[in-house]
C-alpha cells in the first residue's frame, strides 16, 4: 500500500475555483483501479493550507493515476492556485499489517 500526502498552500482569493477543479479530480481518482481512498482536508489553524491524502494499492496504480487525464488536467491548472511549492510525501504502508 502506498500513501501520499500532498500539501497545497493556496491563494485565498482562488479557493472557490480551486475547490471546484479539485472536486473533479477527487471524484475521478476515487474511481480508478488501485485507489483505496482519495480525500482533501483543510488545515484548521491556517486557512490557506490543504492536504490531499491518497491511498493506493501499489506504485503501478500511482503511476497510472499520474498519467490519467483528470490528474494531468488538474496539474496544468494547479500552479495558478498555489502561493508556495507543492509538498509531497510518499509512504510505504506495508510495514505493519493487522
Amino acid at each position: 500500500m502506498i500513501i501520499i500526502h500532498a500539501e497545497f498552500h493556496l491563494n485565498k482569493t482562488k479557493e472557490e475555483n480551486f475547490l471546484k477543479d479539485i472536486s473533479d479530480l477527487v471524484k475521478n481518482s476515487r474511481k480508478e483501479n488501485g485507489n483505496i481512498s482519495y480525500n482533501l482536508y483543510k488545515e484548521i489553524e491556517k486557512d490557506n493550507i490543504f492536504t490531499m491524502v491518497e491511498v493506493w494499492e501499489d506504485m503501478v496504480a500511482v503511476e497510472s493515476h499520474n498519467k490519467s487525464e483528470h490528474f494531468t488536467s488538474f496539474v496544468t491548472k494547479a500552479k495558478d492556485y498555489f502561493v508556495a511549492p507543492l509538498k509531497i510525501k510518499i509512504f510505504d504502508g506495508r510495514l505493519l499489517k493487522d
